[in-house]
């Protein structure tokens, strides 16, 4: 009876996450006896309640990309301070590789205003009002790294409080 319940929630906790294909591209490594093929699989996993992860996998078949993308996504994740009005604080960019995005916060009712794989990991997150735009490359692992690593970057008033030992009074 308990293992019943236990498998439940596993289950549960496992449908609370979402997962989406950004991209799976063919790849090739040239050998000494030819070229040998292999998949890389890009994944943006994400439970729309504030946390999100990017997953990178490569195998010589598409599923097997796709099982390596989600366990790294699942290493890599990161927690979001969301807002009242399922926004983010401030503005805030980030950077990878080539890669440019600034995000900002946008009225309530606005929606999700991105392109490309920057979109796909603002949906996951849950975030419901924002403002995305993406600079430099079109890479969609850059532009998925440099939103995620845009969001790490985010900060909550409490927070910057605690960091410089200062109380609310």
């Amino acid at each position: 009876m308990l293992n019943a319940k236990k498998s439940n929630k596993t289950k549960e906790k496992e449908t609370d996450w979402q997962e989406r294909v950004i991209q799976v591209r063919r790849v090739t490594k040239v050998v000494k006896g030819g070229k040998k093929l292999s998949f890389r699989a890009i994944i943006i996993l994400g439970n729309e309640r504030g946390q999100v992860g990017v997953g990178v996998g490569k195998a010589s078949d598409v599923i097997g990309a796709v099982k390596k993308a989600v366990t790294d996504g699942r290493k890599n994740l990161i927690n979001i301070p969301l807002t009242n009005q399922n926004s983010i604080p401030h503005i805030v960019q980030g950077y990878s590789g080539a890669a440019k995005v600034i995000i900002k916060p946008s009225a309530p009712g606005s929606g999700v205003i991105a392109g490309g794989s920057v979109r796909t990991i603002l949906e996951l997150a849950g975030i419901k009002n924002i403002l995305a735009k993406q600079l430099g490359s079109s890479n969609p692992l850059n532009n998925a790294r440099a939103a995620a690593n845009a969001l790490i970057n985010l900060r909550t008033y409490t927070s910057v409080l605690n960091d410089r030992n200062l109380d609310l009074h």
